[in-house]
């Protein structure tokens, strides 16, 4: 858990005291105005009530300029941002035809496939002539092609597992599948921070949920031996099923999932586990084959594994991976599969040409390259950053490197100087976070060059003494340690 400091938790009450002193008044003022004006409701209730977009209205707008951002060019490792003003603060933005060229360190481009590749685009160019760019059917229907049949078994191989079913989207991946595989008197044991496309998936399930916190074996093994003991609500009969949901790499924290320890405790309380490797597929592990070839697990431990395309492969979409029988099941079952339009064909080559890459098989070692690239730059930005006494939590090989900003006003401070020196950054915030824990999101890629993150640090050093968010001291430059020596000596 991230303990936040004295004074920066002190100063980040205050100031949403205070936004939020100010947007009640401004609230006030607004109803004796509307109180005093015509009603163009015509006995419709109204869509927004106040209290409902306040967040929005009163918090939100003030600085919508650092979310959002247009670009017009590929999210390689630098790209053009469109320049955008405001003449209502804020309330909305135009766009001008000014372009700026930015250093990108916000895009889930983790091995640089998103932009142009030698292996990759002419063949997705070329799926593009067979295929066109929809099947516009769903899989049961006339949206299965060869390029589908040939992208799940490629992706089965690749994770280690007998089979796999792809999804046009990696958000339903997770929201689709999780009610088909349990519901009513089972029982869903998530991590406290898990993405809300797991939420949503798990809330219309119909199933018990329960919380444990986050990264926390013991407290899992804690919430399982309670759940166990007392049963379905009510009823309190055995549960129906048990399923475990965690992920690889967690999005907004940057940390390792402690899978060993959690896949013991599953076992041990025959419990289903389920991992979202939508972050760590492709990213991390020696052949890019995510936590479990990281941390050693054998993929037959795991009982169910997701993931998306939309980082490391640079396309779109996602899988499930397991048994066949349970692939299987999906394919009758799933609405996702039944229902919704397949992934489009230029993207399925995308994933499956980007795996071959990865795995050496294009006749090159650019994949290996790659791989060893970004856990490179990951550990390298990560360990200069908290050299210069930012507060950067997550582990290491870990591609997604957040930077704590808790203060609202450090937000839009800290986005807008760094854009105007052209580094373009991603701010996260409530309700993507906790409200107290506003953080910058620094996502790596293997495409970054040394020269790339050294620009990136010096600005992030600028930038940060400027706003005020070094909240730990700086460790001393050994440059200037060893003359300090020499003059001593």
């Amino acid at each position: 858990m991230i303990a936040i400091p004295y004074l920066a938790a002190l100063t980040t009450y205050f100031s949403y005291g205070l936004l939020f002193a100010f947007g009640q008044i401004r609230d006030f003022f607004r109803k004796i105005l509307d109180w005093s004006g015509s009603n163009n409701l015509q006995g419709y209730a109204p869509i927004c009530v106040a209290h409902e977009d306040f967040y929005v209205r009163r918090l939100y707008l003030r600085i919508q300029d650092c979310f959002g951002r247009p670009i017009t060019s590929a999210p390689d490792a630098w790209f053009d941002v469109v320049e955008r003003y405001s003449n209502d603060n804020n309330k909305t933005l135009k766009r001008t035809t000014n372009i700026s060229r930015c250093l990108n360190l916000g895009s889930y481009n983790y091995l640089g496939f998103a932009a142009a590749d030698e292996y990759c685009t002419p063949r997705v160019i070329e799926s593009l002539r067979k295929y066109s760019p929809s099947t516009c059917s769903s899989r049961v229907d006339a949206g299965t092609t060869a390029l589908h049949n040939e992208l799940e078994k490629c992706v089965a191989d690749f994770v280690g597992k007998p089979a796999a079913i792809v999804f046009g989207m990696g958000y339903v991946t997770n929201s689709a599948i999780l009610p088909v595989l349990i519901g009513k008197g089972g029982l869903i044991i998530s991590d406290s921070l898990n993405h809300n496309s797991i939420v949503n998936g798990a809330r219309g399930s119909g199933a018990t949920i329960r919380v444990f916190q986050h990264n926390t074996p013991s407290h899992l093994e804690e919430v399982l031996r309670e759940q166990l003991a007392e049963g379905q609500p009510r009823t309190h009969r055995p549960w129906k099923k048990i399923m475990v949901i965690v992920e690889g790499i967690y999005s907004m924290e940057g940390d390792l999932c402690k899978l060993p320890e959690i896949i013991a405790i599953c076992k041990k309380y025959k419990a289903y586990i389920y991992l979202d490797e939508a972050h760590s597929i492709g990213a991390v592990g020696k052949t890019g084959k995510g936590v479990c070839e990281l941390l050693g697990v054998d993929t037959a431990d795991v009982d169910i594994m997701m993931g998306t395309f939309t980082k490391s492969f640079g396309s779109c979409g996602g899988y499930i991976a397991g048994s066949k029988e349970l692939i299987q099941y999906l394919k009758y079952t799933c609405p996702a599969h039944l229902y919704a339009t397949s992934i489009s064909p230029p993207a399925a080559e995308q994933v499956k040409s980007s795996i071959k890459v990865i795995l050496g098989k294009d006749g090159s070692n650019r994949g290996p390259q790659k791989l060893a690239q970004i856990r490179e730059n990951s550990n390298f930005f990560r360990s200069e950053l908290q050299k210069m006494g930012f507060e950067v939590i997550g582990d290491d090989d870990s591609p997604v490197v957040p930077i704590m900003l808790y203060n609202p006003a450090k937000i839009p401070a800290f986005s807008r100087e760094c854009l105007k020196q052209n580094v373009a950054v991603v701010m996260v915030a409530f309700p993507a976070t906790p409200l107290l824990l506003a953080r910058v999101r620094v996502c790596i890629s293997a495409s970054h060059t040394k020269e790339d993150l050294v620009k990136a640090l010096k600005v992030f050093d600028q930038v940060g003494d400027l706003v005020g968010i070094k909240y730990f001291p700086a460790e001393p430059d050994k440059q200037q340690e060893e003359d300090k020596i020499v003059k001593l000596d």
